[in-house]
């Protein structure tokens, strides 16, 4: 299978570093840095193109691609006010689209431990809950889009909490409220905990992403997947679909 790579940073490069490995060909980079864009000419040869741009590149990048009708993985966070419009594209156009807040294969895991934690302490009123990120300090947004992610499975899942709350508070927390607070220092990997805490102990739920290449081959496992599907997906609604398919 023939990819593009849009967006030629850390992730971009991971992401040609092992596709070959993944039975991949990367046939195209389109970068501002590489002096090169989106033309029908530069991406004539791939079948999916995976975008780890800007999340400001990223509507403007989709109306190209749709436009050639090349289906796309959207990496890159921030542009979800975007949403209902990439969403026409892939309609308008007939072309699969899959995003996601991360495509780490690790964090996906979690994400359906952390559901399934939510689920079962609805049950034990005794618990409380909280959330903490923390990454290096080069991270663009705050809080995380996997943060978000995160807030949205706990709040969709325990029925005491029905407001997300990631400022800084001059008063006490509601008990409604779901308290999820970043941390951004040095170099610090990205980290993400969901804490539930009684009277009696606390319980933590965390994981760490050691490096990129988890992410990467997260996207990559969803370009395979996309290849030869119309529509718009979410990456964590269809993970395990995606690890069972055998492409």
């Amino acid at each position: 299978m023939k990819i593009a790579i849009i967006g030629y940073g850390q992730m971009g490069k991971l992401i040609e570093k092992i596709a070959p490995d993944f039975g991949l060909e990367v046939v195209s980079k389109i970068d501002p840095i590489l002096e090169n864009e989106i033309t029908e000419e530069s991406i004539k040869d791939a079948e999916v193109c995976i975008d780890f741009s800007l999340p400001n590149s990223v509507l403007p990048n989709a109306r190209k691609i749709a436009n050639l009708r090349k289906n796309l993985v959207i990496g890159t966070t921030g542009w979800q006010e975007h949403f209902a419009e990439i969403e026409q594209l892939s309609k308008k156009f007939g072309i699969g689209i899959i995003y996601g807040s991360n495509f780490s294969i690790g964090m996906n895991t979690f994400f359906l431990i952390v559901e399934n934690a939510a689920k079962l302490m609805n049950q034990l009123p005794q618990y409380d809950a909280f959330g903490y990120e923390m990454h290096h300090n080069k991270k663009q947004d705050s809080p995380s889009g996997t943060a978000k992610t995160l807030a949205d499975i706990v709040i969709n899942n325990l029925d005491r909490k029905t407001i997300r709350q990631y400022e800084k508070l001059d008063r006490k927390i509601n008990p409604e409220e779901f308290h999820f607070s970043s941390i951004r220092c040095g170099n610090i990997p990205g980290t993400h905990t969901i804490g539930f805490d009684s009277m009696a102990d606390t319980i933590e739920l965390k994981h760490t992403a050691r490096n990129r290449e988890g992410f990467a081959q997260g996207a990559i496992q969803a370009a395979k997947w996309i290849n030869d599907k119309k529509g718009m997906f979410n990456f964590q609604e269809i993970f395990y679909e995606i690890l069972m398919d055998k492409k």
